[in-house]
């Protein structure tokens, strides 16, 4: 697997569209919000599982936190090792999220939708606005956090994180765009009706 390599990108564009997309579609039915994630043998790129936002269940249940979930539950003998695989999300991870991949071993994660599109193309601003609440520290020179400054380690010890969006085929990104959209769209619609509220 090469993340500057055009056909993996393409490929894990194709599990977004053709894996992650049809499970959020019912998850945003039922009250969910649009994240979603896949795990897949960096190998070969095949789909170990795949899962959306499953927080009406329970609020932890992220998209990527549901996959690992699911990922772990599978028998021990089906389960490749996680330094074996990626984590592919389709929004970049929150805190919660973020811990969970180190915490479970993925050396990997892709993304294709920022901290920043969540909040401004999905008006859906709790990962930007937790990061820089409880990680932001305070510079003592300036008596705030810098504003520029990441709000986490793309490339640490734990993981190593790919934004997909500058690598995607144009094409393929309008076209997952607009059904994120689509999705963001109903989401809002329902998310009155028995969505978990946040802060």
């Amino acid at each position: 697997m090469d993340l500057t390599d055009e056909a993996d990108v393409r490929r894990l564009l194709d599990v977004i569209e053709q894996e992650i997309v049809p499970l959020t579609r019912a998850g945003v039915a039922a009250g969910n919000k649009i994240f979603g994630a896949a795990i897949l043998r960096r190998a070969d790129l095949s789909v170990v599982v795949a899962e959306t936002n499953n927080e009406t269940e329970n609020p932890l249940w992220h998209g990527e936190i549901h996959a690992i979930k699911r990922f772990f539950e599978l028998p021990a003998e089906d389960r490749p090792a996680p330094a074996d695989c990626l984590l592919l999300a389709t929004h970049e991870p929150c805190s919660l999220c973020l811990s969970g991949v180190a915490w479970s071993g993925f050396p990997e994660f892709a993304y294709l939708f920022s901290h920043q599109d969540s909040a401004d193309s999905f008006a859906i601003p709790y990962d930007l606005a937790i990061l820089k609440g409880v990680y932001a520290v305070p510079d003592p020179d300036r008596d705030e956090a810098d504003p520029a400054r990441d709000l986490y380690n793309r490339t640490n010890d734990y993981f190593t994180s790919t934004a997909l969006a500058p690598l995607a085929d144009p094409e393929q990104l309008a076209r997952i765009s607009r059904t994120y959209d689509e999705l963001s769209a109903a989401y809002q619609e329902r998310k009155g009706g028995g969505a978990i509220a946040h802060p």
